[in-house]
């Protein structure tokens, strides 16, 4: 075991092994649009997708561990302004999604996420930012807080590529199924309207949020 894991006790290095798992498979933006891209464009042309959405997030649990966390606890509305900003995008992605062309290739134009393009988008990602702020403040131990931080970034490294690629190869896996430009078109469509319904939790806190700033 590295040294780094010692920082966490067995049970709570248990726990947050289970958290990331759940955090890391379940349905989100990411594996929404790996499962799109799969069956768009095959396993290998979204490995640069992948790549960049596994060390995107792990770059972004350790800056939710060196202080954004506590910048965004002092100013909320510069957290509110990132979710906004960020779901503004991921309406844009659901578009682009949704108007997807061919398998293959698509329409004229039509690629598959680059690696810097999919590490970025991890920072105006609402479920990455739940998941990195969540993970820091649940399982990283004051008493060794920079072994632990490691611990747990390592932990989401270990957990999160396998499930990453689980669904760009679900997608892939698809692709025969795909094969007539109707059934595609579904399918691009669905996997839009998934991206606009994950905004759900988002647009409830900015409502309430936003209800918060009325006069009484």
């Amino acid at each position: 075991m590295p040294p780094t894991m010692d920082a966490i006790p067995p049970g709570l290095l248990a726990a947050l092994t289970l958290f990331a798992f759940v955090s890391s498979i379940t349905p989100g933006p990411n594996n929404t649009m790996l499962l799109a891209s799969g069956a768009n464009f095959g396993v290998r042309r979204t490995v640069p997708h992948m790549m960049g959405v596994w060390i995107g997030f792990s770059v972004l649990i350790v800056s939710c561990g060196l202080g954004l966390g506590a910048l965004f606890a002092a100013y909320p509305p510069l957290h509110a302004a990132l979710k906004v900003f960020g779901g503004a995008y991921l309406l844009w992605l659901a578009w682009k999604v949704a108007t997807a062309g061919g398998l293959g290739g698509g329409a004229a134009g039509a690629r598959p996420m680059t690696f810097l393009e999919a590490a970025a988008f991890q920072w105006i990602n609402p479920k990455a930012w739940t998941m990195g702020l969540g993970a820091v403040a649940t399982y990283v131990p004051q008493g060794r807080f920079a072994a632990g931080l490691a611990a747990v970034a390592l932990v989401f490294a270990v957990v999160n590529l396998p499930c990453i690629a689980f669904w760009a190869a679900l997608g892939t896996a698809a692709r025969r199924l795909l094969d007539r430009p109707r059934a595609l078109k579904a399918f691009n469509w669905t996997m839009a309207v998934l991206l606009v319904v994950s905004l759900y939790p988002l647009a409830e806190e900015t409502w309430r949020w936003a209800s918060g700033l009325r006069p009484s």
